[in-house]
């Protein structure tokens, strides 16, 4: 199989299964939410071991030297700066006395926004899968594990919001579909950033690294109660570190 093939069907895979947890909550919504703060915990996990056990030993690998360190700062000041600007517009945009079945300002922006993520989650599995078909796997399973609980989230404000089902299903399918563009992208240009790929792989573990300490942990630990479901939801996280290592394992 060529990369581009393996490109485009793990970016599509990526974003059909990120699209599942939505769809479970359209139709399942008390058992989607029951169970939302595990997958918080997987994904956390899953993106941390992601981060510290293929990305960054892989650009560290390609590339020795301190900068592969600098790059992955740069990755998290980055996802810092765009959450503040999307979190800026979210307070200056909200409308709380728009009657309910109304589109509201809210629902472009996050139209807007989930369509920027899933374009730079389609760039990082195409830039993965440029430096190996192995890491493309891994980082796109930890892609696909971040991707379903954000898109339960989506989808329960895009239907608080107002919209239709269908609407709602319609919208995060055109937003799945960026990835594709992303990934096609990063391919095309992929003999011009050849140089780059070391630097991209640690500003993709630092997007990791961001999401799922700043927004992931915290959720967990904001929704966490009981000592039964603490312990549950640490030894979630750890299962997804371990899936992590047991998959580089085996892909080695």
């Amino acid at each position: 199989m060529s990369i581009l093939a393996y490109i485009l069907l793990f970016t599509l895979l990526s974003s059909v299964l990120s699209l599942i947890g939505g769809l479970v909550l359209l139709f399942k919504e008390k058992f989607a939410l029951k169970f939302a703060h595990l997958l918080l915990s997987l994904a956390a996990g899953i993106l941390l071991g992601t981060a510290f056990l293929d990305l960054l030993p892989e650009a560290a690998e390609e590339a020795p030297g301190r900068e592969i360190f600098l790059w992955a700062l740069i990755g998290i000041l980055v996802f810092f700066s765009l959450e503040r600007f999307v979190h800026w517009f979210h307070h200056h945009d909200e409308c709380d006395e728009c009657p309910k079945g109304e589109a509201r300002p809210l629902v472009p922006l996050i139209i807007l926004g989930d369509s920027v993520h899933n374009f730079i989650d389609g760039m990082v599995i195409a830039a993965t899968f440029l430096v190996s078909v192995p890491l493309g796997i891994v980082t796109s399973i930890a892609v696909a594990a971040h991707e379903i609980p954000q898109e339960i989230g989506d989808f329960a404000i895009l239907r608080h919001q107002g919209l239709t089902r269908k609407k709602v299903i319609l919208v995060n399918l055109f937003s799945a579909l960026t990835a594709l563009a992303g990934a096609v992208l990063i391919f095309l240009l992929g003999a011009v950033i050849g140089g780059f790929l070391p630097a991209l792989l640690a500003l993709t573990a630092g997007f990791f690294i961001y999401i799922s300490a700043s927004d992931l942990i915290p959720e967990i630990h904001r929704h966490g109660n009981g000592r039964k479901i603490a312990f549950l939801e640490s030894f979630v996280l750890l299962a997804g570190v371990m899936i992590v290592w047991v998959s580089i394992s085996l892909l080695e």
